[in-house]
């Protein structure tokens, strides 16, 4: 690949981003990675035309157009990709991270990044109100800086998971079931930033190693054995990212906590649902993680539930729109597309005929819930989190 000196330095950056970045080379122009893309009909300069451009010397020409914002870092293209290039971290990211030193960002996505520079958080919510969402639960959850003792793990619970009001009520769900389970487990609370992934994957690196450095430092003030997370961004940046920092501590979806505990739950399903479910993939845990069977073993030990798969699903599994700084960016991609990527989805899950869209990210419930809205024949679909199916289960 001959890449031109004024193009270097950013070919340089794109190869260290990950640490398989030197793949780039090794791009075969398939079209694989375009073709995949959810909204690569609508990018001037989709993935594979992106290196296109960079062979071509036409680097200057990729920071002229804003429709790579279009980009919701679903990793389908990395997914796609023969060369196993990991487009999505490494050359998605990094151009990115050329418009936002360029300023070339929409003004929603920016106040999400101003937001989480000035507070923790994309929302702009105090840090002081980050664990308000415990206060009705009964025994209390153990906030580490008020409790100050030692626990066997530590539960990072995320932005949209503390401070969205839908949000909420799964986060409420899930420490009725630890308590149900005797998990000993605190929270960090005020002490709690967000944890940057998304923010990175919008081109903010430099804020995403700030947050994470604050995180780091509030685990290193209390004694723990593992984190779990109620966020797939949150596990892949502790799980994948932080590492490189020198911040390293096993952690788990809460999926794969509680599947790992399926003897102890099963006992207590008393209630049958009579329902037909059907789950939607994560992008973060599923696709970039590989983490697809036990979100789906939890909700086959609910009596009487029938899992139905929707036409893409696993690796293959559509994405709801929110990744990569889309959860900041709907209105110019309204603009753009003029229709959502939680409308698609929804729309297969009303194919199954499923009465229930189960979810396992605190970005999906409110997403799914207002395409289901406005797609038709969609207004009798209930979106749970998993979480919040099992409580029901439980009859907590």
């Amino acid at each position: 690949m001959i890449v031109a000196e004024a193009d270097r330095s950013f070919y340089d950056r794109v190869l260290q981003a990950t640490p398989e970045g030197e793949r780039l080379r090794l791009c075969l122009e398939c079209g694989n990675c375009s073709g995949i893309c959810p909204f690569g009909y609508l990018m001037a300069y989709p993935p594979s035309r992106m290196i296109a451009m960079l062979r071509a010397d036409r680097f200057d020409k990729l920071l002229e157009a804003d429709s790579i914002w279009m980009c919701v870092s679903c990793y389908a293209c990395t997914a796609a990709c023969p060369s196993k290039i990991p487009l999505t971290p490494g050359l998605m990211a990094s151009i990115k991270e050329e418009l936002v030193l360029a300023g070339n960002v929409p003004n929603e996505l920016q106040n999400a990044l101003t937001n989480s520079q000035r507070y923790g958080n994309p929302l702009g919510e105090s840090p002081r109100k980050r664990a308000d969402w415990a206060n009705r639960i009964a025994p209390e959850v153990k906030i580490m800086g008020k409790f100050k003792q030692p626990v066997d793990v530590l539960w990072f619970v995320g932005d949209y998971a503390s401070y969205h009001p839908r949000v909420q009520s799964t986060t409420r769900a899930l420490a009725r079931i630890l308590n149900a389970l005797g998990v000993d487990f605190g929270i960090l609370g005020p002490d709690e930033s967000s944890d940057g992934d998304s923010q990175r994957l919008a081109g903010e690196h430099g804020l995403f190693e700030m947050l994470a450095d604050k995180n780091g430092k509030a685990f290193g003030k209390y004694k723990f054995n593992q984190i779990i997370t109620t966020d797939p961004h949150a596990y892949n940046a502790i799980k994948n990212e932080y590492p490189k920092l020198g911040i390293s501590y096993p952690i788990q979806h809460y999926t794969e906590f509680l599947a790992e505990r399926l003897d102890q739950i099963k006992p207590m399903l008393k209630r049958e649902s009579k329902a037909k479910v059907t789950y939607h993939d994560p992008c973060y845990l599923g696709r970039a993680n590989g983490v697809f069977d036990p979100p789906r073993a939890l909700i086959k030990a609910i009596p009487g539930v029938t899992l139905a798969e929707m036409l893409h699903n696993h690796t293959n599994s559509l994405c709801c729109g929110g990744g990569g700084g889309g959860m900041w960016l709907d209105g110019f991609q309204w603009e753009k597309a003029h229709v959502r990527l939680s409308e698609w989805r929804v729309r297969e899950a009303l194919d199954t005929k499923a009465d229930i869209l189960a979810v396992a990210c605190p970005y999906e419930t409110p997403r799914f819930e207002d395409a289901a809205k406005t797609v038709e024949g969609a207004a009798q679909l209930k979106v749970k989190d998993i979480a919040e199916l099992l409580l029901e289960a439980m009859g907590i």
